[in-house]
């Protein structure tokens, strides 16, 4: 027994201090063969095993049973099996029952609690009970070999529970997947579809099999498939992310657009798998297409209306340009160029006032600083051309992002349109302060041509009544009569400065005229004054008064001569000239044609601008009291304005003066009008001739009707046309109708058309002091008209009587 048990563990040890003589074994040595070789396999285990032997069911075990048997190990050797585990002996007589039948028992998974680690810890055995067969094939007991599967039972559950959770996870995910409104599929590692929820299936109006596998592919449109295919092989192959869109086939066959996605997931096998889902953007995709047309269609009128806008900024006539706060270019369009010179280079990066007028930069810098802050209203200043000169540019302007965006109008012509309208409007204040003095002066001359027509025609007659036995009588009377022309030649004056004088115009060479004037005109000047005349080649005729005309050239020749009291030169030049639209828009009533220009220029001391404002105005002068009448310059001036023409002055003071005299061309042949001449020096004897005197004024009346008696005609008198009518009707001997033209109610013009109506061989003369365009028409006497013009002498009424009465 000692070497039996040699080597073993505590449990040996245990069986050897065993008194066994009691034991119904008795003591070990005396074991039978079968049983010392159980227990010594027994004993150098570290594997639980236990023995149970003969009819009583004796319990053998080594050391690591005894940690099964825990507390009851220390009264459980040697005692029957099924005494040592009472507790559970009703499950363990099946088993003991059936390894003494030869049977032999497997147990797994026997739950034990065990302490372990200082406190009681769950574990699993599994038991295998062998029996044990003595002499002849007696059973004497069994061997139970004990192995501790505590790991792999908790593997096994684990496992388990991992299956159940992952088949509650599948069921999970079955649902969940039913429930949302979208596609829902499953696909297998290599890309094979293998799942798909109800919604494909009622979506597509398929079957499951028709879509597993690579079926999926007949729902997607064929445009689309290529791509699909391609991107999902390509996804599968590198376990990539899967996403696209494509159109699927619903059962009524239209096709509408999907976001698929699929995303790789791993297996419970580490294998992949896919979870995929198909969602409808259609409308998405549709109101992105209607968007992506519209922003389309707003790009291509951004760009249509980029493109006008540059084409605006290339070619617009309008300069435009940036300028940064501080008024420096920043850019600047072609037209700046073409209006002003300067190309871009020449001014982006400088200020603006490099380029303003001087005079205008101050309008600049305010303009500027309205402009940073707000709109700036037209503007109009000044710019350097590159070239030359300047341009008006008018400006508009408005801050923006820090910079100022302006643009520019060449305002020049309409600047010198404004310039040349005050200039225009200026003439016609002028014309019309002319007209208006004119039409008053035309009234006064009228009256004072009446009343020297009395006392002219009173002093005639007076004169010749006087016997010249007191010659102090004989000189008041002439020295009257001197008194009275001289008032007459400036009622003349008025009258012509009023346009309203009777001219006599003829077809004129003013190179003839001017240079038989130069003895006269040398008589006027002083010795110290040289007389130059410079005649025009070729030059025209023209239509004018030539008395008139030559008074017009003295009148002007002494001007000059007073305007050089210490000498100088005064040179008379003709030429012809073409004055054009321009010009006469310039210059109320100047038509603009052919004219035949007269100028006669000075070297005397020049007229100030405000002088030459007023120098046509009546008795406007500047020469010392009793130096002038201030009616010279007046009287040129209705002249050639009577005339059709025009008349221009240009001086400087210190610097002489020119007046130019631009008379109307005249096309035609030249003819002179002859005038009879009849001599007064002899008064007629007595006639039986009779002369109806037709005048309102009862002085002038008196003096006519005794002016007619003295030189020899019998006379009839009338104050008006009603009275004058009667008494042609009752006197048809009547001869001559002698008129005044300006009367009440009808004037001598229409008594006289009445007159010749019923006595067509009536001879008419009239008289007037102011014609009122009666018989005088554009300053030229009617045709076929006779006309006396008050005051008038006797000789000259005599002339004048005997022409018309003597006439065929």
């Amino acid at each position: 027994m000692q070497s039996f048990l040699a080597g073993s563990s505590e449990m040996a040890g245990r069986i050897r201090e065993r008194n066994w003589t009691a034991s119904p074994l008795g003591a070990a040595e005396f074991w039978p063969q079968s049983l010392k070789t159980l227990v010594s396999i027994m004993l150098g285990s570290n594997h639980p095993m236990f023995v149970v032997w003969g009819p009583e069911q004796i319990l053998i075990y080594n050391d690591g049973y005894a940690k099964i048997l825990a507390i009851k190990h220390a009264a459980a050797l040697g005692r029957p099996f099924l005494e040592v585990w009472a507790e559970i002996a009703d499950d363990l007589v099946p088993i003991v029952e059936s390894a003494y039948a030869g049977h032999p028992v497997h147990m797994d998974a026997i739950r034990l609690v065990m302490e372990r680690r200082g406190y009681p810890e769950e574990t699993f055995f599994a038991f295998s009970y062998t029996p044990v067969r003595g002499v002849g094939g007696v059973i004497e007991g069994f061997f139970c070999a004990c192995n501790e599967i505590t790991g792999q039972v908790q593997t096994e559950r684990q496992l388990r529970e991992s299956e159940a959770a992952l088949r509650a996870r599948e069921a999970q995910f079955r649902t969940l997947a039913q429930a949302v409104p979208n596609h829902v599929w499953t696909a297998t590692a290599d890309g094979l579809l293998d799942w798909f929820n109800e919604k494909v299936y009622a979506y597509g109006g398929v079957t499951e099999a028709e879509l597993l596998g690579a079926g999926w592919t007949r729902l997607v449109h064929p445009d689309d498939l290529k791509a699909a295919g391609a991107s999902w092989a390509n996804a599968v192959k590198n376990e990539l992310r899967y996403e696209t869109e494509f159109r699927i086939r619903r059962a009524d066959g239209n096709f509408r657009w999907h976001v698929v996605r699929a995303e790789p997931v791993p297996g419970d096998d580490g294998a992949k798998r896919w979870i995929g889902t198909n969602t409808d953007i259609h409308e998405q995709r549709v109101a992105l297409s209607v968007l992506s047309a519209a922003k389309e269609t707003l790009q291509a009128e951004v760009d249509q209306r980029t493109r006008e806008r540059n084409r605006l900024w290339e070619n617009s006539q309008d300069i435009s340009i940036v300028v940064d706060m501080e008024g420096r270019f920043r850019a600047i369009n072609p037209a700046m160029t073409r209006i002003l010179g300067w190309r871009p280079e020449d001014m982006v990066g400088r200020p603006v006032f490099d380029f303003v007028v001087a005079e205008d930069i101050a309008k600049t810098e305010e303009a500027l600083s309205i402009a940073t802050g707000d709109s700036l209203d037209a503007t109009v200043v000044r710019y350097r051309h590159k070239d030359d000169g300047f341009r008006w540019i008018s400006w508009v302007a408005a801050p923006e992002n820090g910079v100022i965006f302006a643009t520019g109008r060449n305002v020049t012509g309409e600047m010198e349109a404004q310039a040349e309208l005050a200039l225009a409007q200026e003439a016609l204040r002028q014309s019309q302060k002319m007209e208006a003095v004119g039409q008053l002066t035309g009234g006064i001359a009228h009256d004072f041509n009446n009343m020297l027509a009395v006392v002219i025609g009173s002093l005639d007659l007076l004169g010749r009544r006087a016997d010249g036995s007191d010659p102090r009588s004989r000189r008041h009377i002439d020295n009257a009569m001197e008194g009275a022309r001289r008032a007459a030649t400036l009622t003349q004056r008025l009258l012509a400065f009023s346009r309203q004088q009777p001219l006599n115009p003829e077809a004129l060479d003013a190179n003839r005229l001017v240079s038989g004037m130069s003895d006269l005109l040398r008589h006027t000047l002083s010795g110290n004054i040289r007389l130059e005349t410079v005649g025009g080649g070729g030059l025209w005729r023209c239509l004018v008064d030539a008395n008139q005309l030559e008074n017009a050239i003295l009148n002007l020749a002494a001007n000059s001569r007073d305007a050089m009291p210490e000498g100088g030169r005064l040179t008379i030049e003709t030429q012809n000239a073409h004055l054009d639209d321009r010009y006469a828009a310039g210059n109320i009533g100047l038509a603009p044609g052919q004219y035949v220009l007269i100028a006669v220029t000075d070297s005397g001391t020049g007229m100030s601008a405000h002088v030459i404002e007023k120098a046509f105005d009546p008795f406007f002068t500047t020469k010392e009291v009793g130096k002038g009448t201030g009616l010279g310059l007046s009287q040129v001036y209705g002249f050639v304005k009577q005339s059709g023409g025009h008349v221009k002055i240009y001086s400087e003071p210190g610097r002489g003066t020119t007046v130019k005299l631009y008379l109307p061309r005249h096309i035609g042949e030249g003819e002179t009008i002859e005038q009879e001449s009849f001599s007064a020096a002899i008064l007629p004897e007595e006639t039986t001739q009779l002369v109806l005197v037709v005048e309102d004024d009862e002085t002038v009346r008196r003096m006519t009707l005794d002016a007619f008696q003295e030189i020899g005609y019998r006379t009839l008198e009338a104050d008006g046309a009603g009275e004058a009518l009667r008494l042609l009707e009752l006197h048809p001997s009547v001869d001559l109708l002698f008129t005044d033209i300006v009367m009440p109610e009808v004037d001598g013009r229409r008594l006289a058309d009445e007159a010749l109506k019923r006595r067509p061989d009536l001879k008419v003369v009239f008289t007037t002091g102011y014609t009122r365009n009666a018989v005088v028409h554009n300053g030229v006497l009617d045709a076929g008209v006779d006309l006396l013009t008050k005051p008038f002498t006797l000789e000259e009424l005599l002339d004048k009587v005997r022409s018309v009465l003597e006439r065929r």
